[in-house]
């Protein structure tokens, strides 16, 4: 018997390899001699990079930048022969800003650029870039700023690419930028809808998890259009109200603009990265997972995209989880077998976080005795 694990993490609780660790020894309880083939996954956020190293024996390389405020962070990124994959949150994330200093008016993603830069250094030809989990609204301009892109106000001045310069930029100038960009793709998990600008635009609805007050919201918001109006003008490209655009404060949009990004689910962006469907062949059993599964995940979170591929290929999907919230016959329509919670009774959060990878292998075991038993495990479609 051949079972791929491709959990997404635990949010706040387990690591995605944390997780597979723990299916793994549920397998093993069972199945003893099965084939076993973990990848860990993610869907572009923090821990992105940690999974696809985990999945793909990816090398991790390091590089000292420049943080959301100013400091200087350590942040990593994973090697895959010529592609380099980046999550933005290692440089520019909000868990990187404390509490109280949360201001994104001063933010800036220009530690996600000089990573770029790092991986162009590297001789890559693609870049992969995760984009959750941001403490900056600067639409990508300190990010561009650490290329080679010049942001000036109407005195041909320089501005620093943070969210309170937006409303002062008069001019772009790319002539700057580095040449290197031209030669090499870049890609950018996304998997938000949000445009750059508007009512559903990165100041609306992201600003305020970042810090930013009413006010700031505004000034934001008026910086956002600004912004994309001289994009438009000078550059030629119009991600005003470009689906995804607003993720990550604008970052998203701002690699459209200025690097000539793609925009792709994260899901299936990362799916593809560390080649879960290669990994799928002759497989009789996958089994993935998330924290909570409840109707977010069926909008299109990691464990329904590793659902949709495996029922593609015939092969059936156990979810474990934290949590279960929903219409089982909804993700059984998705290709799952069935889902399984950890917790054995009712518990304390705290207890959830604390027995985790106890609890995960356990409910693996429960699942998959009932499996062994032939309750509920179809055969796999020819």
């Amino acid at each position: 018997m051949k079972i791929v694990i491709a959990p997404d993490s635990f949010k706040e609780c387990l690591s995605s390899s944390a997780v597979a660790d723990a299916i793994e020894r549920g397998v093993i309880r069972v199945f003893p001699d099965a084939e076993i083939v973990k990848v860990p996954m993610a869907d572009g956020g923090e821990g992105t990079v940690d999974a696809v190293a985990a999945a793909t024996g990816a090398t991790v390389r390091s590089s000292r930048v420049i943080g959301p405020l100013g400091e200087r962070v350590e942040a990593h990124y994973a090697m895959l022969s010529d592609t380099a994959v980046i999550e933005m949150a290692a440089a520019s994330g909000l868990h990187l800003v404390p509490a109280d200093k949360r201001n994104p008016l001063e933010t800036t993603t220009y530690g996600t650029g000089k990573l770029i830069k790092a991986a162009l250094d590297e001789g890559v030809t693609k870049v992969v870039v995760g984009v959750g989990g941001s403490a900056t609204v600067d639409g990508g301009t300190g990010m561009a700023q650490a290329l080679g892109v010049r942001f000036l106000d109407n005195e041909g001045k320089p501005l620093d690419g943070c969210g309170g310069n937006l409303t002062r930029l008069a001019r772009i100038d790319m002539s700057g930028l580095d040449p290197r960009v031209q030669q090499c793709a870049f890609e950018v998990a996304c998997d938000v809808t949000n445009p750059l600008c508007g009512e559903r635009g990165a100041a609306h609805v992201y600003g305020p998890q970042k810090g930013a007050t009413p006010d700031m919201v505004e000034q934001l918001a008026d910086g956002l259009v600004h912004l994309a109006q001289i994009m438009t003008r000078d550059i030629g490209v119009d991600v005003a109200q470009m689906p995804g655009a607003g993720a990550a404060g604008g970052l998203a949009g701002g690699l459209v603009a200025f690097l000539g990004a793609q925009l792709r689910s994260g899901v299936e962006l990362l799916i593809e990265t560390v080649h879960l469907e290669e990994k799928l062949k002759d497989a009789d059993l996958v089994i993935t997972g998330e924290g909570k599964m409840d109707r977010q995940t069926l909008s299109g979170k990691l464990p329904i995209g590793v659902a949709r591929l495996a029922s593609q290929r015939g092969v059936p999907t156990l979810a474990i989880a934290g949590a279960f919230e929903g219409d089982l016959q909804a993700f059984l329509d998705q290709g799952f077998v069935s889902t399984i919670t950890t917790a054995p009774g009712p518990v304390t959060i705290e207890s959830a976080l604390r027995n985790a990878s106890r609890w995960i292998a356990e409910a693996t075991e429960r699942a998959l005795c009932l499996l062994k038993l032939g309750l509920g495990c179809p055969q796999k479609k020819s």
